[in-house]
């Protein structure tokens, strides 16, 4: 067989090992519509401004005494439900209904709405684009991790803002993250809450029942159960004790915790931040404070980057941070996803689900190092059991943490913050 016949034997293998690959692909569709339920647990500190870094967007979704969309990822005490609903036989559904059971206490049904979305202005070809000259952040940022008593060989691993290339930046932020889509704000995709919707997740709501969505193309028989194991996660209660100064944090176990992450970030001096997290690997844990999938949460639990859910303290080695810290840590839940009809186990059927849900859960506390417990904001409600107002007067002199948010903006172009 000469060259030339050889060549087009293998573009015909390769023509056909790419149909067939494509015709198995083929087997499965997308489903008709797609709901997507985002539930969250916050407690401890309800810190506003730029000092916590899961409040630093708050301002976009609103704020003050009413629920608004996003909650679930801004970090204000309390419990939270984002809903959003897509269906592809009407790219422009305005609005939908999920039917939710009685013990929700938001029955007998949530109102869901298309978001108005604002549009982008565009920019004049006529303006004069302004460019500010780019000064390096100064100071160095350092990487703890692991619990115990004492820091560990090895450590820490430091970063040189002055002198690291784009390269070190990446090599040292690098991380876990598999945090796929969730709940979110689309034009034609309702959501809750909304404008017409706004009320708050009640103390003492609970998701466990049926759940049914409704909606101009969306299709009949939309309908599932949710569980014990996704149902709103409880506050997590961390406290903390001091030993000749090194901080034992201790937790009550959450039944439906999956694993549980801890991480830290402080000021030590005028120029240098330092991070420090529980996992026995080297982990910044910049994206691990969020929704992960079950198979991830797994796999990290092998690898020790995460702590095991029979977990109940972690010690924060003693010197590592200088003049304060905020810690942060998540209880992961099991993630919830669900298809009409189920997926065949026979690859060679054609898969075209008619609905699909998938239900994300954590619960999540911030605390600042060495306050001890987190006391009474820990479920973000007050004294007659309604959601605690966030307006309270902070304090004119934040110390450290207004060094901590400085050093962040500072940083937000470089992570992407």
């Amino acid at each position: 067989m000469n060259k030339r016949a050889r060549f087009a034997v293998v573009g015909l293998v390769l023509l056909a090992g790419g149909g067939l690959a494509y015709a198995q692909a083929s087997k499965s569709k997308p489903p008709v519509a797609q709901a997507w339920i985002d539930l969250a647990t916050y407690s401890g500190m309800g810190m506003g401004g730029g000092m916590n870094p899961l409040t630093m967007l708050g301002g976009a979704f609103g704020g003050g005494g009413r629920n608004t969309f996003g909650n679930t990822m801004t970090g204000r005490a309390g419990s939270w439900l984002d809903v959003t609903l897509a269906t592809r036989n009407n790219p422009n559904l305005a609005e939908a209904i999920q039917s939710v059971p009685v013990n929700s206490k938001l029955a007998p049904e949530l109102k869901l709405v298309s978001p108005k979305l604002q549009k982008g202005v565009p920019v004049s070809e006529d303006d004069e684009v302004v460019r500010e000259e780019f000064e390096p952040p100064k100071g160095k940022i350092y990487l703890y991790w692991g619990c115990g008593d004492s820091v560990r060989p090895g450590q820490p691993q430091v970063l040189d803002m002055a002198k690291a290339s784009p390269a070190d930046y990446q090599k040292f932020f690098v991380g876990r993250r598999a945090t796929q889509r969730g709940a979110h704000l689309a034009d034609g995709r309702p959501s809750w809450p909304n404008e017409q919707d706004a009320r708050m997740v009640p103390e003492g709501a609970s998701l466990i029942g049926e759940h049914v969505f409704k909606g101009q193309g969306v299709p009949d028989g939309f309908r599932f159960a949710i569980g014990q194991a996704q149902d709103i996660m409880p506050p997590l209660e961390l406290n903390q004790r001091d030993r000749d100064g090194v901080t034992q944090l201790e937790w009550k176990g959450l039944p439906t915790a999956r694993a549980y992450f801890i991480s830290a970030m402080g000021a030590r001096g005028d120029n240098e931040m330092v991070f420090w997290s529980s996992s026995e690997v080297p982990e910044n844990g910049t994206g691990l404070v969020d929704y992960q999938t079950n198979s991830a949460v797994d796999r990290w639990l092998k690898e020790k980057a995460l702590l095991a859910p029979d977990a109940r303290t972690c010690t924060v080695p003693k010197g590592i941070f200088g003049e304060g810290a905020m810690v942060r840590m998540i209880a992961y839940g099991t993630e919830l996803n669900l298809a009409h009809p189920p997926k065949p186990t026979n690859p060679n059927l054609v898969w075209e689900p008619q609905w699909a849900v998938k239900v994300r859960l954590k619960s999540v506390a911030n605390a600042m190092l060495g306050m001890g417990a987190m006391g009474e904001g820990a479920s973000g409600r007050d004294s007659t059991g309604q959601p605690r107002r966030e307006n309270a007067k902070q304090p004119e002199n934040q110390g450290p943490l207004e060094e901590i948010g400085q050093g962040l903006d500072k940083l937000k172009g470089v992570f992407g913050f």
